[in-house]
Parts: C-alpha cells; structure tokens; sequence
C-alpha cells in the first residue's frame, strides 16, 4: 500500500537509535520478580479497604497454628537404669526356696487353723502351690503316688500275713 507522503521529511533513525530503544523496550518487558520483603509488608490499601473488620490479615501464605517441635507421643524420658536381673535358677532351687517361703507357710498355718484368707492371699497360696506342683512334675518328685503305693504296701503285706496265717492253720492240722 501507499503511504501518504508528509510533506515534511521525516529523519529516519540510525541503527545504533534502534538498538538502544529495543533495549529499552526489553528492559521494561523483563520481569523481576516481587520487590524484597513483598510477604511481610502490609500494603496500606488492604488495610484502607477492610476498615469494617478489626482483626487485619496477615498477607503471609501458611497456617498460625504452632507446631510443636516434640511429638506428643514420643516424649522424651529420662533413662532409668534398669535393675540387674536376677540369675535363672534351675528348678531344685525354685522349689527350695518356695517351700522354705515364709508368707506361704504363715497362710498354710492359718488355714489350717480355720482362718479365713482374704482373695489376695488365697491367690498367693493358690499360684504359689500350683508352681510347687509343676515343679515337682519338672523334677519327677511325685508325692501322690508315694501315698498310694505305702497305703498298697500295707495292704499286701496284710495279705501276706493273712496267706502265712492260713497256711500256718492248715499245716497244723
């Protein structure tokens, strides 16, 4: 197309013009960013505007709520030192020491008596004489059945004095 033509002449730009206005335009054009300190300054027209309410935002992305820096759960605890354990003992030495126990023959001697025992202590002389039994079982001691075979001694050799007896009597005859 045509251009109209200016009667005056328009002076045409050198390159070095054009250069330095291209920079100029491109200096404007680039963006740089918020100014240091945008987040923590409050502008004063946020705060113009929002006269009604008396609490003012904070312009800072994120939550108040403190965070604590210890979780609730994991608290710390002071270490406390830990009791030595005792040795194992093998079982002979447990069942020594529970029937040599003095609580449970003082509550053995008071119910033979007749007392009554209050629910702790017949817990105590049941658990007690449970863990005597498992321990004789451990170690083969079996105090049952030595009743049974004595009272069994007893009535064979009954027998047997019967037997010589009769034997006696009828040899005599």
């Amino acid at each position: 197309m045509k251009q109209p033509q200016n009667t005056a002449k328009t002076k045409r730009k050198s390159r070095e013009e054009i250069d330095a206005e291209a920079k100029e335009r491109k200096r404007a054009k680039k963006r740089r960013g918020n100014v240091a300190g945008a987040r923590t300054n409050v502008e004063s027209n946020s705060a113009k505007n929002n006269q009604g309410s008396s609490v003012q935002k904070d312009p800072r992305i994120g939550s108040k709520k403190p965070v604590p820096l210890i979780a609730e759960g994991n608290k710390p605890t002071v270490a406390k030192p830990k009791a030595p354990k005792k040795p194992k003992l093998s079982a002979q030495q447990e069942l020594d020491l529970l029937e040599n126990d003095e609580r449970l023959n003082q509550l053995l001697d008071a119910i033979d008596e007749g007392k009554n025992l209050s629910e702790q202590e017949q817990d105590y002389v049941d658990s007690t004489l449970d863990r005597i039994d498992a321990l004789m079982v451990k170690l083969g001691i079996d105090l049952g059945e030595d009743e049974d075979d004595d009272a069994a001694d007893e009535e064979q050799e009954e027998k047997e004095d019967i037997v010589k007896l009769l034997k006696r009597n009828s040899s005599k005859e």
